[in-house]
């Protein structure tokens, strides 16, 4: 609908019920939600969440939302959206949280947000996936300028089989303080006003029409953070304790560094010049079949942490003596494509009961190999393996809040008790089912369980493998009876479990109240 009122912009611009105004349209609601439980939440009744839960056992928040969707206006050249969203919350890592703040304006197909937002997945299932590598939906938004094109655009003069979109955006991270309250008194360090750069496009093939039902598309996710100040605790006693700081790079240059992926030497890093800050990012791609009874896909996400991830090639063609470092042969090492999440999908459209169906394999451990070398006077080989997924050696590493921003099954820095922010088990294999369906009116249910064996990390790993089964059973009750009272009421009640020595044995059950104003 909203595509094809963008394509009729010049038809409908003027016509009487197209015309709406900035403040029609708004969606407003309360919602409270409580969590009571034995250890730690549970993997699947905290993650996912965009950042609005807690590993807490007994947890909750009272949440107030306005918004209104840009596509309101999706009959229109020029759109506007907005929203606010905070919350009170409790045994959480703030008490007074800004979900969401935001401003949308869009002509024709470009729209600019302004503001922390909730972006979806792009390319899978995001009630029952577990989670995209890189831009994934669980933690907290971060503050960005974003422009990009937020619907496929068809490219006319390749015949419309071909569509792209894409966004690219700069923003800061907000939790500088948090992290110096969980880290400060420990050996490990933290980071404040950290920067922050994103950028995603998409290319679709292939016609989503009545005709045709064959497509394929392929994207690539890239981020980066930058800049900031990097704090280590220095303190030898009660008497002497003190801060070490360190401002890295935030000027312009720094920006487009960030944006091109061009290389820039952090500091301490000397001679060894890398990508500006911390780069990372995925190619992701998924082949998908939609008709009038079912839409199925199968996709993949291969996360990357450095150029050679993404490339699967490093230069190593350095000369040797006083030419170490200076490239003098066409040599290269090729990399192996043995991490990636490799997922499959199906919606039924004409069935009621059992209507959506996700499974999911995904294996981290080889991050490049075991060895990590950079060129030196006796040795002038070049191997940049022990990628160190989610971890950097300056920065906290791909986390707001304490939670990954990607895929949950990272270890978040919320499971850790020494101080550490990043991610203490990025190693691993693990196998994710879902399946949710609505089999009588109002009702809706999803079923998602997780089994994950783990090595922890190359420079710290476990001495045995601990794996982990996470369970969650879920049911969702809106009203439909229009002339009811408690017609804008849905509750959700949530029972969800751990089982093993990655995150506990863990249980807990969770009751959500949405109440739409």
């Amino acid at each position: 609908m909203m595509m094809g009122c963008l394509s009729l912009f010049g038809q409908t611009e003027g016509g009487g019920n197209s015309r709406r105004d900035v403040f029609s349209d708004i969606n407003a609601y309360a919602e409270t939600q409580t969590t009571v439980g034995n250890g730690r939440n549970p993997l699947w009744l905290n993650a996912n969440k965009y950042g609005l839960s807690s590993l807490d056992s007994d947890n909750g928040y009272l949440r107030m939302a306005v918004e209104r969707d840009v596509a309101a206006d999706s009959c229109r050249r020029w759109g506007v959206g907005y929203g606010l969203d905070v919350a009170a919350a409790y045994n959480n890592t703030s008490t007074l949280i800004v979900q969401q703040a935001y401003f949308e304006g869009r002509y024709k197909l470009g729209t600019l947000t302004v503001g922390s937002k909730q972006q979806p997945m792009e390319l899978r299932d995001n009630e029952l996936s577990s989670g995209a590598q890189t831009l994934g939906i669980n933690a907290r938004p971060v503050p960005q300028v974003r422009l990009g094109l937020n619907d496929y655009w068809t490219i006319p003069i390749l015949g419309r089989w071909f569509a792209f979109k894409g966004h690219f955006a700069f923003g800061m991270m907000t939790d500088g303080n948090w992290q110096e309250s969980f880290a400060k008194g420990t050996p490990n360090k933290w980071n404040k006003n950290t920067r922050y750069h994103q950028k995603a496009g998409y290319l679709r093939i292939g016609k989503d029409d009545e005709r045709h039902h064959l497509t394929f598309t392929i994207g690539l996710e890239m981020v980066s953070q930058f800049g900031g100040t990097v704090y280590n605790w220095a303190g030898t006693d009660e008497n002497e304790n003190h801060e070490e700081a360190v401002k890295l790079k935030s000027n312009l240059k720094s920006y487009w560094n960030a944006f091109t992926g061009m290389t820039s030497a952090d500091a301490g890093e000397g001679i060894y010049e890398n990508a500006e800050g911390n780069l990372l990012g995925s190619w992701v791609m998924r082949l998908a079949w939609n008709d009038d009874r079912m839409t199925a896909g199968l996709y993949m996400d291969h996360y990357f942490e450095d150029h050679s991830g993404m490339f699967f090639l490093d230069y190593d063609g350095y000369g040797s003596g006083e030419n170490w470092n200076v490239k003098e042969r066409n040599r290269y090492f090729l990399y192996s494509l043995k991490d990636f999440l490799l997922g499959f999908d199906l919606k039924l459209k004409r069935v009621k009961a059992v209507n959506s169906f996700v499974v999911e394999y995904m294996t981290t451990k080889y991050q490049s190999g075991p060895i990590y070398h950079d060129r030196t006077q006796n040795i002038s080989d070049h191997i940049a393996g022990r990628d160190n997924y989610y971890n950097h050696s300056s920065l906290s590493g791909w986390q707001h809040w304490g939670q990954v921003i990607g895929n949950p099954l990272y270890l978040s820095p919320l499971y850790n008790d020494n101080g550490y922010i990043g991610t203490q088990c990025n190693r691993f294999r693990a196998l994710h089912l879902g399946v949710s369906g609505d089999p009588v009116p109002g009702l809706h249910y999803r079923v998602k369980a997780s089994w994950q064996k783990g090595w922890g990390k190359y420079d710290d790993p476990y001495m045995e493998p601990r794996e982990n089964t996470s369970l969650l059973v879920e049911a969702s009750y809106r009203t439909v009876d229009e002339r009811s009272f408690l017609r804008p009421v849905t509750l959700t009640l949530g029972l969800g479990a751990d089982f093993g020595k990655l995150r506990g044995d863990n249980k807990a059950v969770q009751l959500t109240v949405k109440y739409q104003l």
